[in-house]
């Protein structure tokens, strides 16, 4: 059986050496400049080396970054939303050359990759702050990300010679190549993809199960890189996905694997940025909820569905699926959603995430037309944890 879907470019780059190859540099790279990464670079370095960025081959050069900045595509015209960049002081490049080789470490020093630096080349915040997230307040931890890196910009390829050390949620770290292998084993063609920084709950339980009736398999694809200090910890989240996959879903339709990415908060460009990178993984479809990826009020409910429409659908690539805001529907007796249910409001069960957490805290179990459960149990006692 042929793989379902291409990826990005038509083939999975990867930046990963090995053997022979890999000896060479690593040997080589002890003798370089270094750069320290930091986290989001860390995590972008990892998908970079397996082939989650492709067709990309390392950090973006200034055509790239400013074609996708400009117009949500690579030079070449190729789809592509959120720059993936390496950033240093002003300082830092001036001991750099373009053309050299410099030593990517982490923060024990622990050299992760060999940067060969085609070009460095000034770093416009605020320009990709209005660009990325539609605003220049550093209020948006996005935009303060932003802020936060270096005045000057180092592009070119990687090769990689050790990924960082993840200890956690082992048996769910599948790269690109193995979640295209069970796709591959299963027999599934059809493949929906779903993207998660938050605990799932009955009204995401509701879409992927509806998206899950015209697919042959679901892969559910949390977020476990860097994202902001409020959010629930990885850790807490994938118990609680473990715990909904084993009482409520057909374990030979889904599958459970992380996403080794940094969150962005970018909205509607980080719906297609994490559609594309899902059709990388082999999904042939994505899910996109209400306000995909966004924070605060700086988009609006339906602004991740709409920038779909800018792009050439074959160009994208993946098909994404588009979900109303969801619900339970007391005079329906099930979930709905405002395109399927005909009542008004005060029949419908829903809640801030302000009251859940309030509740949770309380050590209150909402009720199960919101939350399963098992899953709030887990969230209950990691609160409690807390105090």
């Amino acid at each position: 059986m042929s793989e379902s879907i291409a990826p990005h470019g038509g083939k999975l780059v990867t930046r990963m050496l090995e053997g022979k190859e890999r000896e060479e540099v690593s040997k080589k790279a002890g003798e370089l400049k270094k750069i320290i990464l930091s986290d989001r670079e860390i995590s972008d370095l990892e998908l970079l080396a397996v082939g989650g960025f492709s067709p990309l081959e390392g950090f973006m050069c200034k055509d790239d970054y400013h074609s996708t900045l400009g117009t949500m595509t690579l030079k070449n015209g190729l789809p592509w939303t959120i720059p993936v960049t390496l950033s240093v002081t002003r300082e830092e490049a001036g001991r750099l050359k373009e053309g050299s080789d410099a030593a990517l470490v982490d923060g024990k020093n622990t050299v992760l990759a060999v940067l060969h630096i085609d070009e460095i080349h000034g770093h416009d915040k605020e320009k990709e702050a209005l660009e990325v997230y539609g605003t220049k307040e550093d209020a948006h931890p996005g935009v303060k990300k932003v802020y936060e890196m270096g005045d000057m910009l180092l592009g070119g390829k990687v090769s990689v010679i050790r990924r960082n050390e993840y200890p956690d949620f082992k048996p769910h770290r599948l790269d690109p190549a193995e979640t295209r292998k069970v796709f591959k084993e299963k027999g599934w063609k059809r493949i929906v993809g779903f993207q998660t920084r938050n605990p799932i709950h009955r009204a995401h339980e509701y879409i992927q199960k509806c998206a899950l009736e015209t697919v042959d398999g679901l892969m559910i694809h949390p977020l476990v890189g860097e994202t902001k200090g409020d959010d629930i910890p990885a850790a807490i989240r994938m118990r609680c996905y473990e715990a909904l996959m084993e009482n409520y879903y057909p374990k030979d339709r889904v599958v459970l694997a992380v996403f080794p990415a940094a969150m962005r908060y970018a909205g509607p460009r980080e719906a297609v940025f994490h559609a594309i990178i899902r059709k990388n993984y082999g999904c042939t479809h994505f899910i996109v909820g209400r306000d995909h990826a966004g924070v605060g009020s700086y988009y609006g409910t339906f602004d991740a569905h709409y920038i779909f429409d800018e792009f050439d659908p074959a160009a994208i690539g993946i098909t994404p699926l588009f979900f109303d805001y969801t619900f339970y529907c007391k005079r329906c007796a099930g979930m709905a959603s405002y395109k399927s249910c005909p009542h008004d409001s005060s029949n419908h069960v829903t809640l801030s995430g302000t009251k859940v957490r309030d509740m949770l805290r309380a050590g209150v179990t909402p009720p199960q037309e919101f939350s399963r459960p098992e899953v709030a149990g887990i969230l209950i006692e990691a609160m409690r944890g807390q105090k």
